[in-house]
């Protein structure tokens, strides 16, 4: 009999059910604490439910949400496992009810709420996007987590259009460099604050129209030297604290901010009359808490507007360093010094 909850193709025998190991090798966070707090450890292979995938992981993208929730900063919701990551790619190797069982064996890669950092993973299929065969499998890793940020966020949220000008902070992070590749294919020009000199200088051979050392330049008087003081019109923010009021002064009347993230700190202090004569919108977003249903429909949206530029190969994360999966505590460690550009992963 088969396992319940499982299709396994069109072959449901004990052979096929063999093939699938009863324990892998995870990451667990041991206590909340610095990189060395990740350690590997053997949990049970996941068994995939109602409209759920089983995915056997190629690679796991690193994001500064595993960090917070390494620190015990940014516990996974309800029902999400223990084990951190966000995203993962590999191929399909089970389904559960209500999907279709020609789905086992594709290549794909999914937003996941946790449990990424693992050699299986559990994936709602409406997460799931499939990678092309001629795209590289560790690399596309790298996209869903930033991809469907910087989408909902700055797409959509702030409804930034062709021929107009953006405010990205945190230019040569993985949001940051999505934002820039995503903004150069739709026509969007892209101003960025990096720390250093050196990220500046990267992040403009990645795409960036303008770079903005934030460590020796007032990237205020900067936008707005830029913009020959009109201003952008959208600002995609991750420090918050006092980087808000100032976002504002940057911002064109009719301007958007979003929030997605407070590394500077969760309170501001804002001038509102401004806000009220520039008619500005202040919005933001948490992605990984929402709803399944509200995940597969951007993933459609990125299916149909944007996943033609990953299957033409247009569209490619900046990729940093790629760690074994066990090294997953070096990973952290390099994302905590702050000298990446773009996406780190974890080899599986």
């Amino acid at each position: 009999m088969p396992i319940p909850g499982f299709l396994w193709g069109n072959d449901v025998n004990s052979t096929t059910r063999a093939a699938l190991p009863k324990d892998m090798t995870a990451i667990a966070i041991s206590e909340p604490g610095g990189p060395d707090v990740l350690v590997p450890t053997t949990l049970p292979v996941p068994v995939p439910g109602d409209g759920e995938v089983l995915i056997c992981v190629a690679a796991a993208g690193v994001n500064r949400p595993d960090v917070l929730q390494r620190m015990g900063k940014y516990p996974p919701p309800p029902g999400a496992p223990d084990t951190p990551g966000l995203e993962v790619s590999g191929t399909i190797a089970a389904v559960g009810d209500n999907v279709d069982p020609a789905l086992v064996g594709q290549r794909v890669c999914a937003l996941v709420a946790g449990g990424g950092y693992a050699e299986y993973a559990l994936a709602p299929a409406a997460q799931c996007l499939p990678v092309p065969e001629t795209y590289d499998i560790i690399e596309a890793a790298a996209l869903p987590e930033t991809l469907f940020t910087v989408w909902t966020n700055l797409f959509e949220r702030a409804y930034v259009t062709e021929g107009e000008m953006v405010l990205i902070h945190g230019g040569t992070s993985g949001i940051g460099t999505m934002a820039v590749a995503l903004c150069k294919l739709f026509g969007v020009t892209s101003i960025v604050t990096c720390g250093s000199d050196d990220k500046c200088a990267a992040a403009l051979q990645w795409g960036a129209a303008h770079a903005i050392n934030y460590r020796n330049t007032d990237y205020v008087e900067e936008v707005a030297r830029i913009t020959g003081g009109a201003g952008c019109n959208a600002v995609l923010d991750m420090v918050g604290g006092d980087y808000l009021p100032r976002n504002l002064k940057c911002l064109a009347p009719d301007g958007r901010h979003v929030s997605i993230a407070v590394l500077g700190g969760p309170k501001a202090d804002i001038f509102i009359p401004e806000i009220m004569s520039k008619r500005l919108t202040i919005t933001g977003s948490t992605l990984r808490p929402r709803s399944v249903e509200f995940k597969g429909l951007v993933a459609e949206e990125l299916k149909r507007v944007v996943w033609p530029f990953v299957e033409s190969g247009e569209l490619r994360p900046a990729m940093d360093m790629r760690f074994p999966l066990a090294e997953a505590n070096k990973a952290h460690a390099r994302m905590d010094a702050g000298e990446h550009f773009g996406k780190i992963v974890l080899v599986v």
